[in-house]
């Protein structure tokens, strides 16, 4: 079996462009990838257009590895972002068409299930008005959904510091989100890299009596010495690591102990295999992994299969029945959220496949997501309705 072609579909809201993309080959299997960019949808099609001839064209898709090789190091150039999401959805669609092929889910070929289920928790709920009675009602329609688990950054526009009234501010909406979702509900704490060590360490203590189960990106990720104060001063387990891009950058994080959970993003770190690969490290500095997943059905199916078969998997995160669920339809036979839970599939490949017609209903917008934007958690950029 040989690569015949590959095509791109990106899937367009005001908040994110998802990049879908389809591996054809010679026996007519399709395989299928995702991942999604900030800021950079152009630039990445743009790669895998001259990734395609360089590397991509005439590759048997079971050679996984040996692909990934090459793309990864055959331009001999750095890879950074760009280049191994590139190779991130060209990976996850060869394990596809392999699981096809053979007729078994990609979980079987990884060497196996640990665990019939892996636990969800919501992101892009709080997409309302910015009080503890609105987040309150919110995060109660979040447990009603059957959710156990919920994350939330309450910090407004913070930069570095965050004054006394701001402060206050901020518990008293985690205040009203841990009255909303009860004491046995798992509240992740979002802080985006904002914060000084010092102002991370303070508002941790402040929200402690809200049992947060992660204190995830407490300062931004370039200076690990920042990170290594701040877990040397907190009690609640840190999370950290989406915005690394190689396996290789975690060894430093490993080596200096500073995290409890980390959470590579399938799409950017190169695919499903780099990403199980990632976890095994993880396991022998008995650290947990939580990957990040702002992506849609394609990409969480591909982050399950790593889920399904790596014992110190914590839980997944999900935006796709909050966040402008209706983007679900492009992709038949999406992972749902049951009780909590996505539940595992004996589907052969990811178990998905992208409704091209569904996806040209969302055509790339202008996207924009910006942190320090005043209402950026509603996830509507200026001049938007």
């Amino acid at each position: 079996m040989r690569i015949t072609g590959i095509s791109t579909h990106v899937v367009g809201t005001p908040w994110r462009n998802l990049t879908y993309v389809q591996v054809h080959t010679d026996e007519g299997i399709t395989g299928v990838g995702e991942t999604r960019m900030l800021g950079h949808t152009d630039a990445l099609i743009g790669y895998l257009r001259e990734a395609e001839a360089n590397h991509i064209l005439g590759s048997d898709p079971f050679a996984v590895e040996d692909l990934v090789r090459r793309m990864k190091y055959g331009d001999y150039g750095r890879a950074g972002e760009i280049v191994m999401s590139g190779i991130a959805v060209i990976e996850m669609a060869c394990w596809d068409i392999k699981g096809k092929a053979l007729g078994v889910p990609v979980w079987q070929l990884l060497g196996g299930k640990v665990t019939d289920k892996v636990k969800a928790y919501a992101n892009g709920w709080y997409t309302t008005e910015r009080t503890p009675e609105a987040y309150h009602k919110a995060a109660q329609g979040v447990m009603e959904r059957g959710y156990k688990a919920l994350k939330i950054d309450p910090f407004g526009t913070g930069h570095f510091e965050l004054d006394h009234e701001q402060s206050l501010y901020a518990v008293s909406l985690i205040e009203a989100v841990r009255d909303a979702i009860g004491p046995d509900a798992e509240l992740m704490l979002e802080m985006h890299g904002r914060f000084s060590p010092a102002t991370a360490v303070r508002l941790a203590h402040e929200l402690a009596p809200f049992k947060p189960a992660w204190l995830e990106e407490p300062c931004p990720p370039e200076n690990l010495k920042a990170l290594e104060k701040v877990a040397a001063k907190v009690d609640i387990p840190v999370a950290t690591g989406e915005r690394i891009h190689d396996r290789i950058e975690f060894r430093e994080l490993f080596d200096s102990q500073a995290v409890d959970i980390i959470q590579p993003d399938v799409g950017h770190i190169g695919g499903i295999w780099e990403t199980r690969k990632l976890a095994a490290t993880a396991e022998t500095h008995y650290m947990l992994v939580a990957p990040h997943n702002v992506g849609g059905s394609v990409l969480t199916a591909a982050s399950l299969q790593v889920g399904f078969t790596s014992p110190n998997f914590k839980i997944l995160e999900h935006f796709n029945d909050f966040a402008d669920a209706e983007i679900k339809k492009v992709v038949k036979g999406a992972p749902e959220v049951v009780d909590g839970y996505f539940h595992l599939s004996d589907a052969p490949g990811l178990g998905v496949e992208l409704d091209v017609d569904a996806a040209a209903e969302f055509p790339q917008q202008q996207a924009r997501f910006d942190l320090w934007a005043e209402g950026w958690e509603q996830r509507k950029p200026k001049g938007t309705k």
